[in-house]
């Protein structure tokens, strides 16, 4: 069995950029069901906040995550990640990510709930694109080892310990196993569970359903984030107008052209997404509409086009000019806060298994993620890993009393017609488990979830593995918010709208 130091799983920025910090202690392995360059991270346009402008501090910083997490931000962590953020951009300007800067300095922008300008961004709106073509051509000139079409199916154990993985290349299906000292999972999140979502093709919930199965713990499941703001035109892929767009001025208008974020809350278009997109939401069923604008027609024309090319250009190709043109917006899934539970070293339950980035859970974002804290995190966290690695050390991960653990229940039988397919999957979570929830709609979704994970045979190919993963991950997520009895950050019940102390506290699936 071939063996490395360290295998990745997952080639965004949180695999590459761990995959070159790990090569200077190890030899390295990345595995990514696609290829490198095929991830969330490309779409991450807003940009990556860090605390490094005149008028901010690590904890400025710190107080605006908090209290963008609702109750439910693990304060060491976010201590960790505002402190340490100045040093990691200097890894990514070390690494040559092309910031946009004016007169020798890196320009800030402002996005929601920050309380001052602190998002970096590069290419305007392609801050994304830039990182991950920088590190991915960094890998490119090492010696780390990149297997690309091949997708990770199982963490082999011996005796509790993780010694490895097996992978299957994705387009003969044979299957592979590799050894290793330390397994991370970098593989993403799962937006494309839902019919309406904001994701590449490859956020299937492939780490957390693999993590969960090999006896990981999986936390905060039903926090998952919608994005306010996705491009809403018939014939056109969904394209995510970033809320840097609002931060810079846009104007969120109905179909009556009449703005509306006042009537909802005082921050009005630079509230917290969850708010933003909830707002959005009640005023499409008011004005029986499937979409709002979003309006940018007053800024200069230069403004839009330099700060924005990407959107501008990929509205224009499909023939919509934002400079003079109102952009037809949805909400749609976004970005998961859950994932496989991890220690501020990235530590999991299972020794040798560590997760960085969107796969794995933090404590960072809480109960609702600060706008571009997601890629920060990723660097912070995935330094610490290696950190840990080196060090020789381990730590259990802590047990909080109040923290509530659970296991995936065996709900009531019940008449169900509609088979497995990828369409019906996406929209049972679009239409139950989506912005607003309420427990009829929880429990027919966990129960249909649980049917189809009885039918599931032995994946044999991608497909499969994916549908199979999406529905692990996909009954995770339902059960956990059929579970928490409140709404608190991005978890709305409308059967439950007030935000409870007593549920001021974690949802745990434990080892199995």
């Amino acid at each position: 069995m071939p063996y490395f130091d360290y295998v990745l799983v997952g080639s965004g920025i949180a695999g590459l950029y761990t995959a070159l910090q790990a090569r200077q202690f190890g030899s390295v392995l990345i595995v990514t069901k696609g290829h490198i360059q095929d991830c969330n991270t490309r779409h991450a346009q807003g940009g990556i906040a860090a605390p490094i402008g005149a008028n901010d501090s690590p904890a400025l910083h710190f107080r605006d995550t908090i209290e963008a997490g609702a109750g439910l931000c693990d304060e060491e962590a976010v201590r960790i990640l505002t402190t340490e953020a100045p040093d990691r951009i200097s890894d990514l300007v070390d690494y040559g990510v092309p910031f946009d800067t004016l007169d020798g300095k890196i320009t800030l922008t402002t996005e929601a709930a920050h309380s001052v300008p602190r998002i970096l961004h590069a290419g305007g709106d392609a801050t994304g694109e830039h990182i991950e073509v920088t590190l991915s051509n960094r890998v490119r000139a090492t010696d780390i080892k990149v297997l690309e079409q091949y997708l990770a199916t199982d963490i082999l154990l011996e005796d509790g310990i993780v010694k490895g993985v097996r992978v299957m290349d994705c387009v003969s299906g044979f299957a592979e196993e590799f050894e290793c000292k330390y397994l991370i999972l970098a593989t993403g999140g799962g937006g494309k569970l839902f019919k309406f979502n904001t994701n590449s093709e490859i956020a299937t919930g492939d780490g957390i359903a693999l993590a969960y199965q090999a006896g990981a713990q999986i936390t905060d499941m039903e926090f998952l984030q919608f994005h306010p703001t996705c491009l809403n035109m018939p014939g056109v892929e969904p394209f995510l107008i970033t809320e840097a767009v609002r931060g810079e001025g846009g104007i969120l208008r109905n179909v009556e052209k009449r703005r509306f974020m006042l009537d909802y809350t005082p921050e009005a278009e630079l509230a917290p997404r969850d708010v933003v997109a909830r707002s959005i939401l009640y005023e499409m069923i008011k004005t029986k509409s499937d979409h709002v604008y979003i309006d940018v027609t007053h800024l200069p024309r230069s403004l839009t086009t330099t700060r924005f090319p990407h959107i501008y250009r990929y509205c224009l190709d499909n023939g919509l000019d934002i400079t003079k043109e109102l952009v037809p917006v949805a909400p749609a899934a976004h970005y998961m806060m859950g994932g496989v539970r991890v220690n501020t070293w990235g530590e999991t339950n299972l020794p040798g298994l560590f997760a960085t980035g969107e796969t794995a859970c933090t404590g960072v974002h809480g109960a609702n993620r600060l706008a571009s804290n997601s890629m920060l995190e990723v660097l912070v966290f995935s330094k610490r890993i290696l950190e840990r690695t080196i060090s020789g050390k381990a730590e259990k991960l802590a047990v909080k009393p109040a923290d509530r653990y659970t296991s995936l229940r065996a709900p009531k039988t019940r008449i169900n017609n509609m088979p497995l397919t990828l369409k019906n999957l996406q929209s049972l979570m679009w239409d139950k488990v989506g912005i607003i929830r309420n427990k009829e709609g929880l429990t027919e979704a966990t129960s249909i979830l649980s049917d189809w994970q009885k039918q599931i045979i032995a994946p044999v190919d991608k497909a499969t593995h994916e549908l199979n993963n999406m529905v692990t991950t996909g009954r995770l997520m339902a059960e956990a918010a059929l579970l928490r009895e409140e709404s608190r950050g991005a978890h709305f019940r409308s059967d439950f709208p007030a935000t409870l102390e007593k549920w001021q506290h974690h949802v745990i699936f434990p080892s199995k």
